[in-house]
């Protein structure tokens, strides 16, 4: 009996482990500055997309973030919604192939959106809102390369574009998937406590289903110990 309880104890201290290695993994991979959604459909009107940044550093608070809009398929009507704090810089570039659109040719596009004056302290983060009038509808996926700076002088240079297929880059830059949607009419943005709410639920599903999952292995190895136990007194 005292082996089998044993084995049984070895067992769920494995299954503890693994949970806590899961929870720990799943904190490090969400620690990049992300697009929220993370998807939309080509040509999408009158949306908005909310880029979450978040503060990595133990002591140095984040007082910059430069966002790079792409303009080989870019937004058409850009707005950046104000930010207590925050001052907004925009930057518009003449595009090197005009869009036609039903209300005429556009020459323009806003190519970066910066923003200082404000902080974001350790373990913290912000979420930056920026509308859009269309999206474009000739690419599947767009990549925003964002910089952040810290108090203490430190970039990081959220850039990397990973291939299909390939593992995620160690500052990987936020991407934006366009799906093959037919309507082209965005659906009226959800508000930051929303997006965040929605975000945590289905984060905290996916632990659930990793937790499960960890704990039924840990179950089968506890039994396995003890019948081999058992057979052995």
């Amino acid at each position: 009996m005292s082996s089998a309880r044993t084995a049984l104890r070895r067992a769920g201290l494995g299954t503890a482990l693994a949970a806590t290695a899961v929870l720990t993994a799943a904190g490090v991979a969400s620690a990049h500055v992300t697009v929220h959604p993370d998807s939309y459909a080509k040509g999408a009107t009158d949306g908005a997309l909310t880029f979450r940044v978040p503060d990595e550093s133990d002591t140095a608070s984040t007082t910059k973030v430069q966002l790079f809009l792409p303009t080989d398929h870019p937004l058409l009507g850009v707005l950046v919604s104000p930010h207590d704090g925050w001052t907004a810089k925009v930057t518009d570039t003449k595009l090197k192939t005009p869009v036609k659109t039903d209300d005429g040719t556009i020459t323009d596009a806003v190519s970066e959106i910066t923003w200082t004056g404000g902080k974001i302290g350790p373990g913290q983060y912000e979420d930056f809102d920026v509308a859009f009038g269309q999206l474009p509808d000739d690419t599947a996926r767009l990549t925003f390369k964002t910089l952040q700076t810290y108090s203490d002088g430190k970039v990081v240079r959220w850039i990397e574009e990973a291939a299909d297929g390939d593992e995620e880059p160690e500052n990987p830059a936020p991407v934006l998937k366009l799906t093959s949607d037919t309507g082209t009419s965005a659906a009226p943005k959800a508000s930051a406590t929303t997006s965040a709410a929605s975000a945590s639920d289905s984060t905290a599903r996916g632990l659930g289903v990793g937790g499960l999952v960890v704990g039924v292995l840990g179950l089968a190895a506890g039994a396995f110990a003890v019948v081999r136990s058992r057979r052995a007194q």
